[in-house]
């Protein structure tokens, strides 16, 4: 890893001694300094709440902004804990229900498997599981930041997971994988590049969705299964869900309903930090463009 990968690596090592419950409290106050700040942050949660969720009122989406905001202070705080802790120990806190059932039934019949796992509670920890269940590539796309992408594959990749870029080589890589038989694991509402995938409703509005996982479904005739982690109170760790695909995945509209099927069973805990409209259809102005300075 490049010397500020190991910094960074060896500090969050050092968080990580710390108990759960802790750097959950960390999170906390962390969320709330940033909920306070107006900064660009908060601004892109309002607006996108305002977009996605406007049967909520006024009240209602500011506390909501101000949990998700908390949420994600959380996230970023807790991963010291998961990525320096034993694997025994984090899959210790992790409680999974009877719906995980559907993902280790295909893996007992040897089927072409997607798990789709929206930005949506602690996915790193999903990562996790679903790489000591037995072998799974799992698609990324590099950071801006390359000096950070040897961290993060060696953080995903410590219970056996394989990192696949998203690049042409990759998706080779993917159809591989499917076509023995088996596991991806893929983040299906990043926003991907021009030209990578159409515009569909997400929440009501127009939204570059990737039809890449659409099409590796079809072309495989992979099973898609959507998976989440939902963050539990204080220290006590986590709970695994699992849903099938409803409708089924033929193509970024039926993607994006079931994202958006996932986000609503935990609202704060979806990532709205995330510029999901930053790219717009001819005719459709730009979401984000009032955030360039605060309100």
């Amino acid at each position: 890893m490049d010397w500020r990968a190991r910094g960074l690596w060896w500090l969050l090592r050092g968080f990580g001694l710390l108990p759960l419950a802790m750097l959950r409290v960390m999170g906390t106050l962390l969320g709330l300094l940033w909920w306070r700040s107006n900064s660009r942050g908060p601004r892109v949660v309002r607006t996108n709440l305002a977009l996605c969720l406007p049967e909520l009122s006024a009240a209602e989406r500011g506390q909501l902004a101000r949990d998700s905001l908390i949420e994600t202070a959380r996230s970023a705080t807790e991963l010291a804990w998961v990525w320096s802790r034993t694997l025994p120990t984090v899959l210790g806190k992790l409680r999974v229900d009877g719906s995980a059932e559907l993902f280790l039934q295909a893996r007992r019949e040897g089927r072409a498997l997607i798990v789709a796992a929206p930005h949506l509670g602690a996915w790193e920890v999903l990562n996790l599981w679903l790489s000591a269940q037995g072998p799974i590539g799992i698609l990324y796309r590099p950071p801006r930041q390359r000096w950070l992408e040897g961290l993060l594959n060696r953080a995903r990749s410590k219970s056996g997971a394989e990192p696949v870029p998203a690049e042409a080589r990759g998706v080779r890589r993917l159809i591989e994988i499917l076509r023995n038989g088996g596991v991806l694991g893929i983040l299906p509402d990043q926003q991907p590049k021009q030209g990578d995938g159409e515009f569909v409703d997400f929440f009501g509005h127009p939204a570059l969705t990737m039809s890449l996982l659409p099409k590796l479904a079809q072309r495989e005739s992979a099973l898609v299964l959507f998976a989440w982690v939902e963050r539990l109170p204080g220290g006590q760790g986590w709970a695994l869900h699992f849903r099938p695909a409803d409708p089924p995945i033929d193509g970024p509209a039926a993607l994006n309903a079931n994202v958006e099927a996932c986000a609503r069973q935990a609202l704060a805990q979806y990532q709205w930090t995330y510029k999901r409209f930053s790219l717009a259809p001819p005719g459709v102005a730009n979401r984000y463009q009032s955030l360039r300075s605060p309100r």
